[in-house]
């Protein structure tokens, strides 16, 4: 895999999001307390468009435990949402993604959206546009040349918001319980 860094001259992307109320940057360990609730509320939410996405009943360990190993993973983003104005530095949002390996595709590195969570107050504001737009820039600069996102296929919801920002289907992931 193929690692470039922007020039020097280049800037980071901007972590406010002009016209929607929210402000992202990196997840630290000390915010775990505010980014566990929100995992588990879209396992939740995801629960109910599939039962196969069945929620454990030790979902907040697990979500701990992948928060905090993935907040150290060079490959790994997680990205917490902070509000602003009122909710000023109150964790609104997370977004979980992943940088991957193609070994068979061009390009070879993919940036894959995991999950992304955002309050009820805070969407249809532009947030969840900034979200997937900010997380793509910090993909791409960690190498990535395409992004995919993972959400559950009855989510309709989903589906339409991200072909809106231009993604489309390019794999299709089956299952069946044993």
């Amino acid at each position: 895999m193929k690692r470039s860094t922007p020039p020097a001259s280049e800037s980071r992307p901007d972590s406010r999001a002009p016209g929607a109320p929210i402000h992202a940057r990196p997840a630290l360990e000390s915010d775990l307390p505010a980014l566990i609730p929100l995992i588990v509320r879209l396992k939740r939410l995801n629960e109910e468009f599939d039962p196969m996405l069945k929620v454990r009943p030790d979902v907040e360990a697990q979500a701990e435990a992948v928060l905090r190993a993935e907040i150290k993973n060079p490959k790994c983003l997680v990205i917490a949402a902070e509000g602003t104005g009122p909710d000023k530095d109150k964790v609104i949002g997370v977004v979980r993604a992943a940088i991957r390996e193609r070994p068979f595709y061009m390009p070879e590195a993919e940036g894959v959206i995991l999950d992304i969570y955002l309050l009820p107050l805070y969407r249809r504001h532009g947030a969840g546009q900034y979200l997937v737009e900010h997380t793509i820039a910090h993909l791409k600069e960690r190498g990535a040349g395409i992004v995919t996102v993972e959400f559950p296929a009855q989510n309709e919801i989903a589906g339409r918001f991200y072909a809106k920002l231009g993604f489309r289907p390019i794999t299709a992931h089956h299952a069946r319980i044993l």
